[in-house]
């Protein structure tokens, strides 16, 4: 059996310890021991990327919003829509993380960050949104953290909260979508939506493709 091979690590906001590991031709990211994603279980990071996009209208200029990383497979599931007007603005908190897609994970996905169409953005997310104009983008795709549960950074609590929902909003274009991923069902984060008056549909996402049952949760957002 091939050995799990630790290829890079580094140290949160919040001080906790994130490692990227190899083990047999697949790549896993883990926080504190725990396994934040794989490149083995990555269906609905991809199906987030499709839904978030699927109402863009491809003969007019688009803009996107991705909040989050990862193994960069939300990034690969918008652009594989192939649409030439869109361009891509990518935000992602911890620099390791835009590093090691640069380096150790360039032929997973990474090689998609020098696409002309994507500006990636060492930022926190949420400062991004309070720094944009009204109406800049017609879709805003999620995949921070842990969901709307906060697990790498107590601060994206402020992402999925009532204020951060309605600058959201704010910074949509009319008939603009939010996507959001979450490990699983949120109720709290359903009823914040219902606070703020969204129209939001929950639709269950598997792990990964001819798994029998759908383990996270996306939240697809309409709000006007």
């Amino acid at each position: 059996m091939k050995p799990r091979v630790k290829l890079a690590d580094s140290i949160t906001p919040n001080g906790g310890c994130m490692a990227l590991y190899e083990h047999d031709g697949a790549f896993s990211v883990s926080l504190n021991g725990k396994e934040l994603m794989h490149s083995k279980v990555t269906a609905s990071e991809s199906l987030l990327g499709r839904i978030g996009i699927d109402q863009l209208n491809k003969d007019t200029s688009t803009r996107v919003l991705i909040g989050g990383l990862g193994l960069g497979f939300t990034l690969k599931s918008v652009l594989a829509s192939e649409n030439p007007k869109m361009k891509v603005v990518l935000a992602e908190l911890v620099p390791e993380v835009i590093e090691w897609n640069r380096t150790f994970l360039k032929s997973l996905n990474g090689v998609l960050l020098d696409d002309p169409c994507v500006d990636v953005k060492r930022v926190d997310v949420i400062d991004l949104i309070r720094n944009t104009q009204p109406r800049t983008y017609d879709a805003i795709l999620l995949d921070v953290d842990n969901g709307p549960v906060a697990m790498v950074d107590v601060n994206n609590d402020k992402l999925y909260s009532t204020s951060g929902i309605r600058l959201m909003c704010r910074i949509l274009k009319k008939g603009g979508r939010i996507a959001v991923w979450s490990a699983g069902p949120d109720l709290k984060f359903e009823n914040r939506l219902s606070e703020v008056s969204c129209k939001f549909q929950s639709v269950p996402a598997k792990v990964y493709d001819g798994a029998k049952r759908a383990r996270n949760m996306l939240y697809i957002i309409d709000p006007n």
